[in-house]
């Protein structure tokens, strides 16, 4: 027999999947983030929720906020975790500075869509959003619905 390759696994962390329900995504960026030990064990078990979480410029640096990481029942009794801490992002400072000029002026959002590995270090992708009106997330939800149905109807038997 030959030898099977192995699939690569599933790098990802967690999604944030109501975020393209309430925003138009327009671009995307990966960034780092500044985590404690405890984070990082607590990250490998997948414990992340990023549903109502976003990303604030303050001073020039980008800050993440609201995502909840529960800490891991094995945690260290002298670390005192917070799970929903700011947390630090890091980006270069011209994808800073773009990302300033596109929220003060242009009026845009940032949120974070999804985590995962790279070479053992946790990354975030956030995305430059504007917000959807009512009207627009039924038409998402229409075309998503007819899109389900097409392919039902295409399906070979």
């Amino acid at each position: 027999m030959g030898k099977q390759k192995n699939k690569s696994p599933d790098n990802t962390i967690a999604r944030n999947r109501i975020a393209r329900h309430d925003y138009f995504i327009e671009d995307e960026i990966e960034v780092g983030m500044v985590l404690e030990g405890w984070e990082v064990k607590s990250l490998r078990a997948g414990n992340l929720q990023l549903r109502e979480t976003y990303v604030m410029l303050k001073n020039g640096e980008l800050w993440l906020i609201g995502a909840h990481i529960s800490p891991l029942n094995s945690a260290s009794s002298h670390v005192a975790p917070n799970p929903t801490r700011t947390r630090k992002l890091l980006a270069h400072r011209n994808e800073i500075d773009r990302l300033v000029g596109m929220v003060e002026r242009k009026g845009y959002t940032l949120v974070a869509l999804s985590a995962y590995w790279i070479r053992g270090r946790a990354k975030l992708k956030i995305g430059i959003a504007k917000g959807k009106k009512a009207h627009d997330k039924r038409a998402s939800i229409k075309d998503r619905d007819w899109k389900r149905d097409q392919a039902r109807i295409l399906k070979p038997s």
